[in-house]
């Protein structure tokens, strides 16, 4: 039996865990996109602490090649400098 690894006391998860379920499909939405917005804002901020000094395009793009891959970072770089 595989084992998560968790620092949650195990009533506080159970508890969690049944407000989730007994949460509307409106609230577990809100939820679910307030906690990808706060990861891709950590992932960011953390780009931007090993990239001192980058703007915030250069940090934009560095986060493209490493989430979605450097041919879409490449094509998206294209296509700013054509805009410019």
């Amino acid at each position: 039996m595989a084992r998560s690894i968790t620092d949650t006391d195990p009533e506080a998860e159970r508890v969690q865990l049944e407000l989730l379920r007994r949460a509307t499909p409106e609230r577990r939405l809100r939820l679910a996109l307030s906690l990808t917005e706060s990861v891709l804002a950590l992932s960011r901020s953390g780009l931007a602490r090993k990239m001192p000094g980058a703007s915030d395009e250069e940090i934009g793009l560095r986060f493209v090649e490493l989430h979605y891959g450097p041919s879409l970072a490449d094509e998206l770089r294209g296509h700013l400098l054509a805009r410019r």
